[in-house]
């Protein structure tokens, strides 16, 4: 299927690349006419097909927008700045209504949006709208680099697209939505970009109009339909209509990072700077999250500020800071007397685990300079930073705590993980080698349930950790842990066949070793349909193919009632298989099959001649009486000209 559908990928691939060099040479059909011979045009045309002079044709297919009549120029101008540079995907409804958002207006005038068809010819075939997304995109990838490298075609876009975004949500229509109920909100599409993006067009580039029309929305933000869209969006939005109205203009513009709005709002005393939102978040705690540094900065130096406050969830700025690798913020607070470095939140974890389980390597190094911070304390659940770390894969952030005498590599936690098992499972292979690399590390110890890490990475499929951990001498590869699973058993269940090659060529280990419940690696596999793994096992010296667990359930058995017919097919054709062994509840591979209703396998055990068809079970029930109860008439028919069965026995 995965080969079927990289075919079909590759074809649209193509097709699209023959549409794109099509439309290029259509727009360009005048400048290959120019060319004085033959020659000459057939090199041009070569070019313009190869993308030697994609730079030379986008410019005359913009040259193209711009003599256009005054109205279409414009348009297809704006629309092009729009997708270019909006901070998503739009969909086409979003472009037509921002296009026809009119600059100074107080008012929005539905009947101003353009159709998509007429926007789409404005631009000269530079955007599509990508019919699958519903969005609307630049004819190609190489055109977004080209407008990139020619900064003089649009004037201040994020200025202007800030301007656009401030018009619109400060226009009637807008400012008459309810933050409670707002069921009109499907008709405005352009209204959820703006609340959520005018800020960071804003914070990209602020003209003098856009701050004034800034101040104009946050001083009635609260209240704002906007601040609810923008709260949705961060999955913020607070169901209590009461607890609402905190998320304030200043809340806002901290937010966003825009310093010269946040400057002013401080200026104006019409805020208290040290209040708090609906979630317990304080300006200062929004724009540590961002990493907003010059925000930051002049928020502590008003003094007014409790740097060290945390929000309803016990974070404090400190940590959003580090949990978000923002660097510069977080010397900023550290610099700060009150503000407690090494402190834990609610739901248990210090700045340091939060920048370790992120990756954050410098925000890792910059609290580590403190004297006062515990590089080895656990959070709530015993997990170390170095645990969070190695956990997640980060193996810059790993080599840190290993480097430091004071730093336990072993380190469990409440359920016995160390820094090597939550490396092993998750198959982090640089992080693995790190660990075994340090001093004091055991590559064999269990957590509290016995399994090791070998057994770990082998249930994971992770095939690299295997090897690693294969190679040192002092790992058991058959330890099992408190029910019997071993790095083979965990292999075989998850149907990972390199794996089981390479535990089987380790001296030690058992392909027969069964759990405490009797089953076996090949029962194992034959249960969950592994062919690779049944046959590779089946090839080892002295393996039971007909070995029974605790319950007299085989490995054919096991196959048969799921249904695996190739796995069926396989274990037939060894020696000393019984295809009719019945379970200590005198259920066969045939009355499993039947009940189920799998009839490819019922099929093949009828066409052993060991196998009776009519034996019951303990309660005597027999194969047909079990695809008749759960009507399976396939199965039904393939056993009704070899049964014998009364209707009263029915």
């Amino acid at each position: 299927m995965r080969r079927i559908n990289d075919a079909k990928n590759s074809t649209l691939k193509n097709r699209l690349i023959d549409i794109f060099r099509f439309q290029l040479v259509s727009l360009n059909t005048d400048a290959i006419l120019q060319e004085s011979t033959i020659y000459r045009r057939r090199d041009r045309l070569r070019k313009i097909i190869d993308g030697l002079e994609l730079g030379d044709a986008y410019g005359t297919m913009i040259e193209r927008i711009e003599v256009q009549g005054k109205g279409k120029s414009t348009l297809g101008m704006a629309a092009l700045m729009w997708v270019s540079h909006a901070e998503r995907p739009l969909r086409a409804e979003e472009l037509c209504y921002a296009l026809a958002v009119e600059p100074g207006s107080t008012d929005f005038n539905a009947g101003n949006v353009p159709s998509i068809a007429t926007v789409v010819g404005c631009c000269q075939g530079l955007i599509t709208v990508d019919k699958e997304a519903s969005t609307v995109r630049l004819i190609h990838p190489t055109l977004q680099e080209y407008l990139s490298t020619c900064p003089n075609i649009f004037s201040k876009p994020h200025s202007a697209m800030a301007e656009l975004c401030l018009t619109y949500l400060n226009s009637k229509p807008a400012r008459e939505f309810s933050t409670d109920c707002s069921p009109g909100i499907a008709d405005t599409p352009f209204l959820k970009y703006c609340s959520v993006y005018w800020g960071v067009h804003a914070k990209k580039e602020l003209s003098d109009n856009a701050r004034l029309l800034s101040l104009e929305l946050l001083q009635g933000y609260d209240g704002h339909i906007s601040a609810k869209l923008l709260l949705e969006q961060l999955d913020l939005d607070p169901k209590d209509s009461s607890t609402f109205s905190p998320f304030s203009g200043l809340h806002c513009a901290s937010f966003f990072g825009i310093s010269e709005v946040v400057e002013i709002l401080i200026e104006m005393k019409c805020y208290d700077v040290s209040a708090s939102d609906f979630g317990g978040h304080t300006s200062l705690a929004w724009a540590a999250h961002n990493g907003h540094d010059e925000v930051v900065k002049m928020l502590l130096e008003l003094g007014e500020v409790n740097p060290n406050k945390p929000n309803n969830y016990g974070q404090t700025p400190l940590s959003r800071a580090a949990q978000n690798g923002h660097e510069g913020v977080v010397k900023l607070l550290l610099e700060r007397e009150g503000v407690n470095p090494d402190e834990i939140c609610n739901v248990g974890k210090t700045p340091l685990s939060r920048a370790a389980e992120n990756g954050h390597a410098g925000v890792v190094k910059i609290l580590l300079e403190r004297r006062e911070i515990n590089p080895d304390k656990p959070d709530n659940s015993g997990r170390t930073p170095l645990t969070h770390a190695a956990e997640e894969g980060h193996e810059e952030v790993v080599e840190i705590p290993l480097g430091r005498e004071d730093v336990d590599p072993e380190k469990s936690d409440g359920d016995g993980w160390t820094p090597l098992l939550c490396a092993a499972s998750g198959g982090h292979e640089g992080v693995v080698k790190r660990l075994l690399l340090r001093k004091g590390v055991n590559p064999n110890k269990p957590d509290h349930g016995g399994l090791t890490p070998l057994a770990y990475a082998a249930d994971g499929g992770n095939e690299g950790v295997v090897e690693i951990l294969l190679g040192r001498e002092e790992v058991d590869p058959d330890k099992s842990d408190g029910n019997g699973w071993t790095p083979l058993l965990c292999a075989a269940y998850g149907g990972y066949g390199g794996i089981v090659k390479r535990l089987l060529l380790r001296k030690g280990v058992n392909p027969n070793r069964p759990d405490s419940a009797g089953k076996t690696p090949l029962s194992m596999a034959a249960c969950y349909g592994h062919e690779e793994v049944v046959k590779i096992l089946l090839e080892q010296a002295g393996i039971s193919p007909d070995r029974s667990d605790e319950d007299g359930q085989t490995p054919l058995w096991y196959a048969a009632m799921k249904g695996h017919a190739g796995v069926v097919r396989i274990l037939l054709g060894q020696d000393g298989v019984n295809p009719d062994k019945s379970n200590k509840g005198g259920r066969t591979p045939l009355s499993l099959a039947s009940e189920k209703g799998h009839a490819g396998v019922v099929k093949i055990l009828l066409g052993r001649e060991e196998v009776n068809p009519h034996r019951p079970d303990n309660n005597y029930q027999t194969p047909f009486i079990f695809a008749y109860r759960h009507g399976h008439k396939e199965v039904m028919a393939l056993l009704a000209p070899r049964q014998a069965v009364s209707s009263s026995a029915i």
